[in-house]
């Protein structure tokens, strides 16, 4: 049974480990960090141009002890202070998650602490909550390597899926079109960099909807014509300007997610809107909802740079919001789940 559900300054502990950052956050109220500590493994990862799953599940179980220690001391609070331990269950890498789950569970069971499964999606969410006046009902693009949606977020515990991509995420499209320019992992802020650069001038394709799949997002069309160009113009010896492909492969990628976004705000009538997951961080995307922001009556927000990608701040303060919710606490047979349901 939930009992903290009334707790306005509820102190959650949370675990994050669903890819290749082992993470440990510590929040009070939902919005306050009191401690983040992330023990990032993209140096071990770069040398393989992606993240290898066996790698980061070892490597999650040498640091996730010493990161949620570092955690606590950087809080300057005790165990007793904390009221929940909250851990991704999913979705990501499944042996990554388990790292995570199975430590949660054993912090629990060992402090006596309730214990709540959270979704990783719902932690992007919850990112722009941190340091943040916004509160629902707004509209969110979420853009990440794994996912990539327009979401109506009526309540913190309510959200309803408007539409997501067809085939391959935004975030992913970023990595692998920056593998074909050889840029080195992870591909997104190096296509950001390489693109400031460069000049949009390549025409790339835009996937083409119904009015009823207006919502709903294509990258795979635009990932395999950007890979086509490259190839096409190797086989004829011809010398790249990998800029101007970063820079057009960009703004055609960001231009999907605005233009999608802008139509859910039509057709829902909401004034503000909030962008989440790794993609967030991109500074041109950013740029662009700001540059509208103000002549359509618009609040956008975004979440801090460092909170862009995975983290378990954002992670504790979903679970705040799940605990405020009255749901129950999860119990001991809780497992990790490589894929996970968007929305209610």
């Amino acid at each position: 049974m939930n009992n903290l559900k009334d707790k306005e300054n509820l102190v959650v502990l949370a675990i994050e480990s669903s890819c290749d950052e082992t993470a440990c956050s510590i929040v009070r109220g939902g919005r306050e960090i009191l401690s983040n500590v992330v023990a990032t493994q993209i140096e071990i990862h770069r040398r393989f141009g992606g993240v290898v799953p066996e790698i980061a599940s070892r490597n999650h179980i040498l640091a996730v002890d010493n990161v949620v220690k570092e955690a606590i001391e950087k809080a300057k609070i005790t165990i007793a202070n904390i009221d929940v331990i909250a851990v991704t269950y999913g979705a990501g890498l499944l042996g990554a998650l388990l790292v995570g789950v199975s430590y949660a569970k054993g912090l629990a069971y060992a402090w006596n602490k309730p214990l709540v499964a959270v979704s990783h999606i719902k932690g992007h969410l919850a990112a722009n909550y941190l340091g943040s006046d916004l509160i629902p009902p707004y509209i969110c693009l979420l853009a990440s390597g794994g996912h990539t949606a327009i979401l109506k977020v009526e309540d913190y515990e309510k959200t309803e899926l408007l539409g997501s991509t067809r085939d391959d995420a935004a975030g992913e499209a970023f990595d692998k079109v920056a593998r074909v320019l050889g840029l080195p992992y992870p591909g997104g802020p190096e296509i950001e960099k390489l693109a400031k650069e460069g000049q949009a001038s390549i025409k790339f394709p835009r996937p083409t909807f119904k009015s009823d799949d207006a919502l709903y997002f294509s990258y795979s069309g635009l990932k395999t014509a950007v890979i086509n160009y490259v190839h096409t113009a190797e086989q004829k010896g011809e010398e790249l300007n990998r800029a101007n492909i970063a820079s057009s492969f960009q703004k055609t990628a960001i231009e999907q997610m605005f233009d999608t976004t802008m139509i859910a705000v039509e057709q829902t009538g909401m004034k503000k809107v909030a962008i989440a997951g790794g993609v967030s961080a991109n500074s041109a995307l950013r740029e662009m909802f700001d540059s509208v922001a103000s002549k359509k009556g618009l609040e956008v927000y975004y979440p801090p740079i460092k909170l862009c990608t995975d983290n378990a701040a954002m992670i504790a303060s979903a679970g705040y919001y799940i605990v405020r919710s009255g749901a129950d606490f999860s119990d001991f047979s809780l497992d990790a789940k490589a894929t996970v349901k968007i929305g209610n």
